[in-house]
């Protein structure tokens, strides 16, 4: 990703063809660096074989600017920027599928005071997701049913505790909820699973003012490890969600991200 923020529309006649305006908004969304991941528009050029629906929201990330980081020592503010960006993922691994809760991200990247690129990781949110069939893989449970505890597994991502956005990688533990498991219980404790997204189509610049920028990715390499620190009951929760696994995994992530530079963050 390129460390400048984009330019806004151009001069130009008064009325300009629908397919002009959309084409000269695709060359500044490119050359803005117009994915949150500069990785993946570095590493995979638009129309890979696979292409999920997107799901991204039209709209700022509703966590604010509130988590960007400090700064190396000497940065210029004015050419790092703070970008914050949530997604809306699908996650396959082993035998199963969830959409997630919307996950959002912050980190700032810059140009460092020495030479080379920078940047700072800053903060994850997300929540809990119920997974389908429960602990036990069974149908769904109501309010009424004495089984519910029994079935009642969640999973919520955490950060693994590395990212390099300039090549489009993170890292995510995966922490499972249930009454019947240990509080510890996570796919990824020790080792966390890591992403290497590749773009899936081409950015869209929804909105100049302010930025917004919508982009679909993938990943269809990572692998799974087993479940860890769960308790007794850890052989039939990786039975249940068939781990580790070590093919058959995908991530698509749909999502939007805005930002600004530092020198426009309110003090």
């Amino acid at each position: 990703m390129t460390n400048s923020a984009p330019a806004g529309p151009g001069p130009g006649p008064a009325r300009r063809p629908d397919s002009l305006r959309r084409s000269a908004a695709r060359r500044a969304a490119a050359v803005a660096g117009a994915t949150v991941l500069a990785g993946t528009a570095a590493v995979c050029a638009p129309g890979v074989a696979y292409s999920a629906p997107r799901a991204a929201a039209s709209a700022p990330p509703a966590t604010g600017f509130g988590d960007c980081p400090p700064l190396p020592s000497g940065a210029d503010p004015a050419r790092w920027r703070c970008e914050v960006h949530s997604a809306a993922p699908v996650l396959t691994m082993g035998k199963v599928t969830v959409r997630l809760a919307p996950i959002t991200m912050t980190h700032a990247e810059g140009p460092l005071p020495g030479g080379g690129d920078g940047q700072v990781w800053g903060a994850m949110h997300t929540a809990p997701t119920t997974v389908p069939g429960g602990l036990t893989g069974g149908g769904t449970t109501t309010a009424a049913d004495d089984r519910a505890p029994v079935r009642d597994l969640s999973i919520q991502p955490e950060y693994g505790g590395r990212s390099d956005f300039y090549t489009g990688t993170f890292s995510l533990r995966f922490r499972l909820l249930d009454p019947l498991l240990a509080p510890g219980c996570t796919i990824g404790a020790t080792a966390p699973v890591d992403f290497r997204l590749k773009r899936s189509g081409p950015s869209v610049w929804v909105s100049q003012d302010p930025p917004l920028i919508e982009f679909s990715a993938y990943d269809d390499t990572f692998t799974v490890p087993a479940a860890e620190h769960c308790g007794p009951l850890t052989p039939l929760l990786d039975r249940r969600l068939g781990l580790p696994a070590a093919e058959g995994n995908l991530m698509t992530y749909d999502a939007s991200y805005t930002f600004k530079t530092y020198d426009h963050l309110p003090r």
